[in-house]
């Protein structure tokens, strides 16, 4: 038997592996028509595996902090002379953008310097997960938000970086500083749409959660964001195909060492995605009206309790509403005065043509949140 056979087999290193595109990454190596495959799986979390999750598509699950250089070492090193490809869909979150700098920059550079210290290290190809503040700017730091001058949409990967610190900026540095001895890509998404009880920005959870304790209580749904929005073409990034997206460049040459947008490849308004969200969970749709004024952060802070009977009375998986919810920064994208829109013109000129269609894929994925006793 050839002695190098095992070594060929492409193994993927999930980092992140519970949020709303690790467990899409999970799904979607282990298809026999995955790119590249056939794939043994690793995955990353901080935490144990949620019953939700699919664990049996993992060949391994690491429970991992990698802030903690010692312990990542520790854990990775040995696995240096294994792991192909690494897809870093983790992410830390605090309000201050250089806070978020620091936090991000010492895990990626923790797994790296890991996988990279041995001198058998087979690691090949990183994808690196960003996102529109790529070209917003830190628009979740309020000491600089009101700073922040957007670049125009459509957006385009070659638009020159904003003058504002932004720990995306950060990432792509580090891992081009390994260029000489690895390739990269860069994939930037925008509002991602997916199922996870463990992903800092998960709008449609969110709204979900808002949706049906508007239900339970008898309130009115109201739209969260502005008229603008509420007008103004959006879009937003199936999880199904940022997975795609990236073990796609993660094995074609000619998208070494490129960043991407990567969106459904369609637009909406968001009172397109009100009506589908008033039909999914049975409540009345309510026109937007700027003449009431309306804060959601304010009207959910003592919502909780209201979630927690709708878990207990529907038998659901235990969840806390401020754990899996992100009203404040919904609140934040929402009440932009920009059309959020990326060009995918990029990405098809390469030879990626995935994409989904984002008005029948929320149903899909609030089915797929029901099947996993995460909503009811």
């Amino acid at each position: 038997m050839d002695p190098e056979a095992n070594t060929r087999q492409p193994v993927a290193l999930i980092v992140g592996v519970t949020g709303m595109v690790g467990v899409a990454f999970t799904e979607a190596l282990k298809k026999p028509t995955a790119l590249g495959g056939p794939w043994t799986i690793y995955g990353v979390s901080r935490r144990p595996l949620p019953t939700w999750f699919p664990s049996s598509l993992l060949n391994k699950h690491i429970m991992l902090d990698t802030l903690n250089q010692h312990q990542t070492h520790e854990i990775l090193a040995p696995l240096a002379s294994q792991i192909t490809h690494v897809f870093w869909v983790a992410l830390q979150v605090s309000e201050s953008e250089e806070s978020n700098i620091s936090l991000n920059s010492t895990m990626l550079s923790n797994v790296l310097n890991a996988l990279t210290s041995s001198p058998n290290s087979k690691l090949s190809h990183v994808t690196l997960q960003t996102g529109t503040q790529q070209y917003l700017g830190p628009i979740h730091d309020p000491t600089l938000l009101t700073q922040l001058v957007p670049r125009d949409s459509p957006f385009i990967e070659d638009y020159p970086r904003l003058p504002f610190p932004n720990f995306y900026y950060a990432l792509e540095d580090i891992l081009a500083s390994y260029s000489k001895s690895l390739t990269y890509s860069v994939h930037r998404a925008s509002i991602i749409i997916g199922s996870s009880t463990r992903s800092y920005y998960n709008s449609l959870l969110t709204l979900a959660v808002y949706a049906l304790v508007c239900k339970h209580q008898n309130y009115p749904f109201r739209y969260v964001g502005n008229k603008y929005s509420w007008e103004h073409f959006w879009d937003v990034s199936d999880a199904r195909v940022l997975a795609e997206q990236q073990i796609w460049a993660s094995v074609t040459d000619k998208a070494k060492n490129e960043a991407f947008n990567c969106t459904n490849g369609d637009v909406f308004t968001w009172k397109m995605i009100w009506r589908v969200l008033c039909d999914v969970f049975g409540v009345e749709f309510v026109p937007f009206d700027e003449k009431v004024k309306f804060d959601v952060v304010e009207f959910m802070k003592d919502k909780g309790e209201v979630w927690d009977r709708i878990v207990e009375e529907n038998g659901l998986y235990k969840t806390k509403m401020e754990e899996i919810t992100c009203f404040g920064a919904l609140d934040t994208v929402l009440k932009l005065e920009i059309q959020h829109v990326c060009s995918m013109n990029k990405s098809r000129e390469f030879g990626f043509h995935g994409y989904a269609n984002t008005l029948k894929s929320i149903p899909e994925w609030v089915q797929r949140l029901r099947e996993m006793k995460i909503l009811p």
